[in-house]
């Protein structure tokens, strides 16, 4: 998730879709509604969180996870490292059986959408080779009403060129965008239904390129929808118990991508 102010510039362009109110009228209260939510302030992203550190026990199996996408892959929205997805992903990795060292890191950019992962694709594969990619892209892809076909090329090249180099995938599509609590309706329902096509492109690519798929709108999204303060001050990008439901969600693919590419060690 996105978050910067030029979020709801972005979401500007959903005036456009006044067939969600069938009236010019209606065209009129989305817009009015992307420049309410423009004036929000958005939270940004911590500087002082690490973007690389090391959890678990000396001696355990190695496991080199990167996190790719936009600005929920750096954890935005909260202050501390425990609480940000990668650091929450990692202690469940490092605790749970076997018990895992986990490697972690991040390439992810604020604000990015599909066109930006071959870019951080070539950062996580200088050095090291990671084992296991997380990806979460797409909401900034929703609220810019993007073509699906067209983000998930994107994606699906970004999966293929991370299969090619031997790095398990595993992506978090969009989130459920009708949980935000940053827009108002009917301009919410205009989000969600932006986001919902895009996650089905993006799981159809991401399975065709050989990566495996987390449908977080559909495993995480009624949660969200029920508890307010699964989000943070802005009513938009996750809170610390945003980011622990998403772990939980991705735990079972990224423990299996790390069996599997412990095999390769």
């Amino acid at each position: 998730m996105t978050q910067r102010n030029e979020l709801v510039t972005r979401l500007g362009r959903a005036a456009a879709l006044s067939l969600v109110a069938g009236t010019v009228g209606g065209a009129a209260v989305l817009a009015g509604q992307a420049i309410a939510a423009r004036s929000r302030q958005y939270a940004q992203p911590e500087l002082g969180l690490a973007l690389r550190a090391t959890i678990g026990r000396t001696g355990a199996p190695p496991l080199r996870l990167v996190l790719l996408g936009d600005s929920s892959a750096l954890g935005v929205g909260v202050a501390r490292f425990e609480d940000t997805i990668g650091g929450q992903l990692a202690h469940l990795l490092a605790e749970g059986p076997p018990g895992r060292r986990v490697q972690l890191s991040s390439v992810g950019v604020s604000g990015s959408r599909s066109t930006d992962l071959a870019t951080q694709v070539a950062r996580a594969l200088l050095g090291e080779r990671p084992d296991v990619a997380v990806v979460l892209i797409g909401a900034n892809d929703a609220t810019a009403l993007a073509r699906p076909a067209d983000a998930a090329a994107y994606l699906g090249s970004a999966v293929r060129r991370l299969r090619e180099a031997h790095v398990e995938v595993v992506v978090a599509t969009c989130p459920d965008l009708g949980a935000v609590r940053a827009v108002a309706a009917p301009l919410r329902q205009v989000l969600a239904w932006s986001g919902r096509r895009i996650a089905r492109a993006q799981t159809a690519a991401v399975l065709d390129a050989g990566g495996t798929v987390v449908d977080l709108g559909t495993e995480t999204g009624p949660v969200f929808r029920a508890d307010a303060g699964t989000l943070c001050h802005d009513g938009y990008h996750p809170s610390a118990d945003g980011y622990r439901v998403w772990a939980h969600a991705l735990l079972p693919a990224v423990e299996a991508a790390a069996t599997v590419a412990s095999r390769h060690h």
